[in-house]
């Protein structure tokens, strides 16, 4: 149920870092109608903003064409930060070039890790490493990357909760048990990585079976969990569950995807398919690290808004931008 990885996405190394040195500022005033996309106020939000996102293309390309009522609705998108998702190949250089350029503008980097064999049950994003080997060598891969820079790690969407469904066969659950909890051990060995593990969200709402599995995987050696990772519950219930959960396994605290839970979960169509590019959403909180809750560490842009969820109500191929759905994602409840 999340965006499929292509080669073609990989945007890494002095690229991002001239992109950063030349777009690495805060944001002045509200003008909101041209210019280079810049970084949030560190204050409340510590994320890095990726100036050559696929939304900050957009804004460029339909400024040029004299489109501004749409570039003005893709920029609210494009100067928000939301996850990085590290693809299989060239890990390393993916994550060294994002977390460099972060640090350059002085802000964390958000990755996020989805590359788990067997990953999506067969569904849109299916794929994944070969093996556990494979899987073992991309995290030592991404965790070179990284090194000592800071960064936030959202660690495999749905990996647990799909074991707890049964959706990923009973034969692979004890390797990826092995491979997340190693994951997690991996990554928190870094200067300045942390590491959350992904925990479902407030629709699939079952707290009790799956705590036991979250500790299984490592949540006890994490940072915490994520919640709502490319989904659309609401915040409110998203922290209702988050909090559910962490009651289970020893208060760790969460995160919450806020990407595009504005107007909560679409409730019409394939009650199967009700995740998969409903119409009438809109964009939620914007990243912050204020939350006013303890245990609620972020509100985070997991998922990036305008980016499809497959190939389902006339969208393209998962993660491949969506200009249109953007527009009303952006547009939403304005």
């Amino acid at each position: 149920m999340y965006r499929k990885l292509t080669a073609g996405a990989v945007v890494v190394g002095a690229a991002l870092l001239v992109s950063a040195c030349s777009s690495g500022g805060d944001k002045k005033g509200d003008d909101s109608t041209a210019g280079p996309v810049g970084q949030q106020p560190k204050s409340a939000d510590p994320f890095w903003v990726n100036p050559d996102s696929k939304a900050a293309e957009a804004v460029a390309a339909l400024e040029k064409d004299g489109k501004d009522a749409e570039a003005k609705a893709v920029r609210r998108i494009a100067e928000q930060p939301s996850g990085e998702w590290i693809l299989p190949e060239n890990a390393e250089s993916q994550a060294r070039g994002y977390t460099e350029a972060a640090q350059k503008a002085d802000r964390d980097a958000l990755l996020v890790i989805y590359n788990i064999p067997h990953r999506d049950c067969g569904s849109y994003s299916q794929g994944g490493a070969s093996d556990g080997n494979a899987y073992r060598a991309f995290i030592d891969q991404v965790a070179a990357g990284i090194g000592d820079r800071p960064a936030t790690v959202i660690l495999e969407p749905d990996a647990v909760q799909h074991m707890v469904d049964n959706c990923t066969p009973g034969q692979f659950h004890e390797e990826r048990y092995d491979l997340l909890k190693g994951a997690v051990t991996k990554l928190r060995t870094l200067k300045d990585t942390k590491v959350y593990l992904d925990a479902g969200n407030a629709g699939w709402g079952k707290p009790d079976q799956l705590s036991p599995a979250l500790q299984r995987s490592g949540v006890g050696q994490a940072d915490g969990f994520s919640v709502n990772v490319s989904n659309f519950y609401s915040t409110e219930d998203s922290i209702r569950y988050g909090k559910e959960l962490s009651a289970k396994v020893g208060g760790k605290p969460f995160v919450v995807d806020t990407s595009r839970n504005g107007n909560g979960p679409y409730t019409g169509g394939d009650p199967n398919e009700r995740w998969c590019n409903p119409p009438g959403r809109a964009l939620g909180e914007t990243p912050t690290t204020k939350t006013g809750d303890p245990l609620v560490k972020a509100y985070l842009w997991v998922k990036r808004p305008g980016e499809s969820d497959g190939t389902c109500k006339g969208g393209p191929k998962a993660g491949a931008w969506w200009g249109a759905y953007a527009v009303k994602l952006a547009n939403a409840g304005r």
